[in-house]
């Protein structure tokens, strides 16, 4: 008899085994909905409901000879069941018991990911908080631009999460679909009402209309947004490798009791998990890309989707299963140094005031043209002498003509740069 579903780990949703596990419960689910329309018999329904199983070696044996395998697998099942199987897969055709298994193991894949979204939404929460007013330098190109907190980066990052997740829960509803509508999708031996039935068992949806298969757009939609995703846990990974620098060294990854970096070099704490996630997120983008090339296939239906298929829809939720789960630990032990935050601010003397004193001059009514090329005389200056740009700027005689002592104090305010804050938090986190 059909074991109830329980929640596995996503590597085991996809196991050989676990695979054949839920085509049963498809065919058992379409021996349900024909016995609730009268067409097979309650004694003949019971005796289905108790000796339905398999023997997974004994399907593979099978196989061997039929190199089919819906056809080992109904084999198996009916060795089991006995005359009764003559209602097993009624009407069907191979394709409404593999997609809508489909269906219902992306379904619980799918709802795994989210789960494990919301813990790293958790984590990326916690982390933004704890780091709100935390100071650190904002890179355009790689180069100091201007002054943020650690807080706000995290944020951006939580913000972009909570699109991922938004994108992937939609594209599992898309995906979350059945069909029990025959060999070309008209139910010419069968009925809708049990496609209908076979599904709400199932909990999951109908394809309002299908060929032979479900059709790969909804497939391409699920696996395009775990792509998206990837591509975000590489932004964030490229975010942390960056900034564990040894010369930037504002944060770093856990280090465990006794883990080494390097069989050459005892000193190295290299960021590992942000680079193999980096990897990793590209396999999920290139699975997205063959999830768009399964969507033409010949009329009501070829294969050619079928060994693709086999191969991305494990691989890339077991990932995504991954990937999440372990980003989640890296956040969770990051070590903020923000000594190093400080440190780095001040590394390019202040120059990041330069559009500060820019506009405070423009604000006198001088040409901005004029006032640009002053401030980035003094700014060149700096630079090349290593020295500090509010101490230039305050001896710069042209500039102190048009701003004042209180004007400057006012211009090399770092709190300036951050007053904003607890309102971007307020749209991001709903707070």
């Amino acid at each position: 008899m059909i074991e109830r579903y329980t929640r596995p780990a996503m590597g085991e949703l996809w196991t050989l085994e676990n695979r054949f596990r839920v085509w049963l419960e498809v065919e058992i689910a379409v021996c349900e909905a024909w016995h609730k329309l009268g067409r097979i018999p309650a004694e003949d329904m019971e005796i289905i409901r108790e000796k339905a199983d398999f023997e997974l070696d004994r399907i593979l044996e099978i196989e061997e000879k039929t190199k089919h395998d819906v056809i080992a697998f109904l084999t198996a099942v009916e060795e089991k069941v006995g005359p009764s199987s003559r209602f097993i897969h009624l009407g069907c055709t191979s394709s409404d018991i593999v997609d809508t298994a489909n269906g219902v193991m992306l379904s619980r894949a799918g709802k795994m990911i989210l789960d494990d979204l919301d813990e790293f939404l958790e984590a990326l929460k916690e982390m933004a908080h704890a780091n709100m007013g935390r100071m650190c330098m904002g890179r355009t190109h790689g180069i100091h631009a201007e002054p943020t907190s650690f807080g706000l980066k995290m944020a951006g990052f939580y913000a972009e999460f909570s699109r991922h997740r938004e994108r992937i829960a939609d594209a599992l509803k898309s995906v979350s679909v059945g069909k029990i509508s025959g060999a070309v999708g008209t139910y010419a031996l069968l009925d809708p009402e049990v496609e209908r039935i076979t599904c709400e068992i199932l909990g999951i949806g109908v394809d309002p209309i299908s060929t032979q298969i479900v059709q790969r757009d909804r497939h391409a939609d699920f696996f395009t947004a775990l792509g998206l995703l990837g591509g975000g846990i590489e932004r964030l990974g490229v975010e942390l490798r960056h900034l564990q620098r040894t010369e930037v060294l504002e944060v770093e990854e856990g280090f465990s009791k006794g883990q080494k970096g390097s069989s050459a070099m005892p000193h190295k704490k290299n960021p590992i998990s942000a680079e193999n996630l980096c990897g990793l997120s590209r396999l999920l983008r290139t699975n997205g890309l063959v999830s768009m090339e399964n969507m033409p296939l010949w009329h009501e239906r070829d294969i050619s989707h079928s060994s693709v298929e086999r191969v991305i829809m494990p691989d890339s939720t077991i990932l995504a299963d991954y990937i999440l789960g372990r980003m989640t630990g890296v956040i969770k032990r990051l070590k903020i140094n923000g000594d190093n935050m400080d440190r780095n601010l001040m590394a390019s003397y202040g120059l990041f005031y330069s559009q500060r004193v820019l506009i405070a001059l423009v604000e006198t009514g001088l040409e901005r043209q004029k006032a640009y090329e002053m401030v980035q005389k003094v700014a060149m200056h700096c630079w090349e002498n290593k020295v500090s740009f509010p101490d230039e700027v305050r001896k710069d005689e042209i500039i102190s003509s048009y701003l004042d002592a209180g004007a400057l104090d006012e211009a090399f305010d770092m709190g300036y740069y951050t007053r904003y804050e607890e309102m971007i938090f307020k749209r991001v986190f709903g707070e």
